[in-house]
C-alpha cells in the first residue's frame, strides 16, 4: 500500500510544494544527458517532476507509480500529456528497450521487503535494453539520516497556492536496522485539518546493494556521492548486462 501522502488526494496536491529543494532531481537530468538516453523509465515517479522535465526535453518517458493519486497527479500537470503513465510497480512496466531507468529520492529505500526489491530490479532489467542503464540513490547507513526526522530539526512551514499554509515535519516511530519507521504530520492553517503520514524506508548497506545487481543481471559502473547530501549517499550506476 503506498503511503498516505502519495496517494491522498490533499497530502498529493501539496507534495511538490512542501518538497521543492529537490536539487537531485536535476542531477538526474545531467545523468540522462551523459548517458545519451533518449528513451527513459521514471519507476516511482510520484508527482511526474523529473518524468515531465525529461519528456520536455525531447525524450519519451514512462513513468510508474503504485500510487494512484500521484499518477492522477502527474497526468494532470502541464507536460502531462507529453508522458506514458503506468500505474503499478515495475512489474507493470513492459519491455521498453529503455536507455536508461532511474529511481529518485526515497524510492529505492521504499521498496523495503526483499522480494519486492528483487521484482523491482526484475522489472528495471526487462524495460531496459541490453547496455542500458539503471541510476538510483540511497542513504548511507552509517551516517544515521533518521536521527535529523524530528519536528525541532525538521520543521517546514509552507504557503502553498490555493491550499493556504501548510507545516510539515517527521517524527521517528522505530528504529529497527536495517529498518527506520517514521511518521509525518501535516497541519493545514485554513481549517485546522491533521493528517499524517507512515513511511519505512529501508537503510542497505553498499555491499548489500552491489550484490543485489550483480544477482539481477546488472554490472556496477560507478558509485558516486550526491551532489543535494553530499557524503550521505550512494548514487549507482549500472548497467544492464544482457
Amino acid at each position: 500500500m503506498p503511503d498516505a501522502h502519495y496517494e491522498h488526494p490533499r497530502l498529493v496536491g501539496v507534495y511538490d510544494a512542501l518538497e521543492a529543494d529537490r536539487a537531485d532531481l536535476g542531477a538526474y537530468a545531467a545523468i540522462a544527458d551523459e548517458l545519451g538516453a533518449r528513451r527513459v523509465l521514471d519507476i516511482g515517479c510520484g508527482t511526474g517532476v523529473l518524468a515531465v522535465a525529461l519528456a520536455a526535453g525531447g525524450r519519451e518517458v514512462t513513468g510508474v507509480d503504485p500510487a494512484a493519486g500521484s499518477i492522477a497527479y502527474a497526468r494532470q500537470r502541464p507536460g502531462g500529456e507529453r508522458v506514458r503513465w503506468v500505474h503499478g510497480d515495475a512489474a507493470a512496466v513492459p519491455d521498453l528497450a529503455a536507455d536508461l531507468a532511474v529511481m529518485t529520492g526515497n524510492v529505492a529505500q521504499a521498496v523495503v521487503e526483499p522480494a519486492d526489491w528483487a521484482i523491482t530490479l526484475r522489472g528495471a532489467h526487462r524495460a531496459l535494453r541490453p547496455g542500458g542503464h539503471l541510476v538510483f540513490e540511497t542513504r548511507d547507513p552509517a551516517r544515521r539520516a533518521w536521527e535529523e526526522w524530528t519536528r525541532e530539526r525538521s520543521y517546514r512551514s509552507v504557503e502553498v497556492p490555493g491550499a493556504g499554509v501548510v507545516e510539515a515535519w517527521p517524527e521517528v516511530v522505530a528504529v529497527d536496522p536495517p529498518l527506520v519507521t517514521f511518521r509525518s504530520t501535516y497541519v493545514f492553517a485554513v481549517d485546522g485539518t491533521v493528517l499524517t503520514s507512515d513511511s519505512t524506508l529501508r537503510f542497505r548497506e553498499r555491499p548489500e546493494v552491489e550484490a543485489d545487481l550483480a544477482a539481477h543481471g546488472f554490472t556496477l559502473d560507478e558509485v558516486r556521492d550526491a551532489p543535494d547530501r553530499p557524503g550521505r549517499e550512494f548514487v549507482f550506476l549500472a548497467h544492464r548486462t544482457a
